[in-house]
């Protein structure tokens, strides 16, 4: 958890509802960590989680969710890497390469529903998908070549809501369309971007 100190993260972690019996199957997620290079420094966007929200309310964290299963039949302008889908595949769970596509295009939906950040390719897209709509209004296609996956992340066993997280990057450039009002999900109440030092302590 990028922001967070790990004094935060253990305190978070103590807080967090347990439940007894048999461990809960982690679901995935994915969390897209969206830099901008100016001048001399580099900047990172945060949010501010709504108040109104049970875990985590008022913090500032880097936009995400979770995977929707039908993800991975969104069409893109280009896939992942190879050496990106390599890295997906591997490590606990073994994820199939549907399921690794499906992941890395939830941490795009996820930054357009929260952040109004499209990230692709301008061009005519369609679908039926509803989560998908705004892509296919502004002219974006989704695109995944530019997203890099560089860490993991799975909720204990025995909490009440457990999660896979990937933890993606990419750079603002890859932004094909800013909204101005940020995401249509209005979960994160403030928008910043800030250098990497000041995010450590957001």
């Amino acid at each position: 958890m990028e922001g967070m100190t790990k004094a935060d993260v253990d305190k978070l972690d103590k807080g967090l509802a347990v439940r007894s019996g048999r461990a809960l199957r982690p679901r995935d997620a994915a969390t897209l960590i969206l830099l901008d290079r100016r001048d001399k420094e580099v900047l990172v966007l945060m949010g501010r989680r709504h108040a109104r929200h049970a875990f985590m309310p008022g913090k500032f964290v880097f936009p995400g969710g979770r995977t929707d299963p039908a993800d991975s039949r969104i069409p893109v302008a280009q896939s992942l890497r190879g050496e990106e889908e390599k890295k997906l595949v591997a490590g606990p769970g073994r994820a199939s390469a549907a399921r690794a596509r499906a992941i890395a295009l939830s941490a795009i939906r996820e930054t357009y529903e929260e952040a109004g950040l499209l990230i692709g390719r301008k061009g005519a897209f369609a679908t039926a998908k509803h989560d998908w709509q705004g892509f296919a209004e502004h002219g974006v296609i989704p695109s995944l070549e530019m997203l890099r996956f560089i860490a993991r992340a799975i909720t204990p066993p025995n909490r009440v809501r457990r999660f896979d997280t990937r933890f993606f990057s990419a750079w603002r450039h890859d932004v094909a369309v800013e909204l101005p009002g940020g995401g249509p999900t209005n979960e994160l109440e403030e928008l910043v971007w800030l250098p990497l030092a000041d995010a450590r302590k957001a």
